[in-house]
């Protein structure tokens, strides 16, 4: 029996389209992201997480890039990079049947911003 180990972090569900063994690295990028970016995590609603990203070209560029990659493994992501007045957030959103997904998400993202 193989074992999912990014669904083990509460992270892909059987949806994923990302192979296993690929998941674990994919992982490892969001924390580092959200370690070396993320200032701040917000919840406007259950299906919606915004997180505030320290400005800077790079860290824009590094976030679309790895949003587009997850988008293209996990087409239920709609992620929006918004660049405005010198700031820098990401906004992801989620049907409601995925919520858990993006929980774990946001637990993540936490977690590293009190690092």
């Amino acid at each position: 029996m193989t074992q999912n180990v990014a669904l083990d972090l509460g992270w892909a569900p059987s949806a994923c389209t990302l192979p296993t063994a690929e998941q674990p690295l994919r992982v490892v990028e969001f924390d580092t992201l959200f370690a070396e970016a993320v200032q701040g995590v917000a919840r406007p609603d259950h299906t919606r997480l915004r997180l505030e990203l320290v400005f800077s070209p790079d860290n824009a560029a590094r976030t679309a890039e790895l949003a587009a990659r997850e988008n293209g493994c996990c087409s239920f992501f709609t992620f929006t990079l918004a660049i405005a007045d010198g700031s820098l957030a990401l906004e992801v959103t989620v049907p409601a049947q995925h919520v858990e997904v993006l929980d774990a998400l946001e637990g993540r993202a936490v977690a590293a911003v009190a690092r």
